[in-house]
């Protein structure tokens, strides 16, 4: 399976010749060959995570398939076919399997509500919280770990990373911060990530990895 990480939130996973896409959201430059795509995760309803034009442009070029996402998703699009999941669901669209877990998306403020989110962990290797700190409780190959977010702050980013203690982990979730910016908290969640024995990978937009 090879990851691409796209710009911000967005993953791009392969196996055997299909596709399965990961929070599409507005930040991203629009997918422009996303045939051969099997399903599309979204796991919160914020528009950095998805947007109408490119949900459209996905389900334009492979017709049919399956959107997973929170009900909190199901309500903010309901011009689209939304499969809810919660934590605890499994589904298997070949050659991918996903579980999800966690119900919330971390607190911003005390005065913004907090709103519906999942994890996924795909093919029980990488493991993508969304906008959360939910650990999963199992082993984990490869961490997704925001590094930027309103939500965020360096020293959390680290105790989840140092939880999930994955054998390798990358920065998503980057497009709030400068230059300087990223590179310290890359090198944060380096540090988090060598303490559990792992291996950090400082992946920019368009950069791939064998899982």
């Amino acid at each position: 399976m090879r990851l691409t990480k796209l710009e911000h939130a967005t993953l791009l996973l392969e196996k055997s010749g299909r596709k399965l896409v990961v929070d599409p959201g507005g930040f991203t430059a629009p997918l422009a060959d996303a045939t051969g795509t099997v399903a599309i995760v979204i796991t919160h309803e914020h528009g950095d995570h998805w947007n109408a034009d490119q949900l459209n442009r996905i389900l334009g070029q492979n017709p049919g398939i399956p959107v997973f996402a929170p009900s909190g998703v199901a309500a903010a699009a309901p011009d689209f076919d939304i499969t809810v999941v919660r934590a605890g669901d499994e589904v298997t669209v070949e050659p991918f399997t996903l579980r999800f877990f966690g119900e919330k998306h971390a607190v911003i403020h005390e005065t913004l509500p907090v709103i519906d989110n999942v994890g996924v962990l795909v093919n029980d290797t990488l493991y993508y919280p969304g906008d959360s700190y939910t650990v999963p409780g199992v082993d984990v190959d490869v961490l997704a770990a925001p590094v930027g977010a309103p939500w965020l702050k360096i020293g959390d980013a680290m105790d989840f990373v140092l939880a999930v203690a994955p054998k390798r982990a990358f920065p998503t979730h980057e497009m709030t911060l400068s230059a300087a910016g990223k590179g310290i908290g890359n090198e944060r969640l380096q540090w988090a990530t060598e303490q559990g024995g792992g291996e950090f990978f400082p992946l920019a937009p368009g950069d791939t990895l064998d899982l």
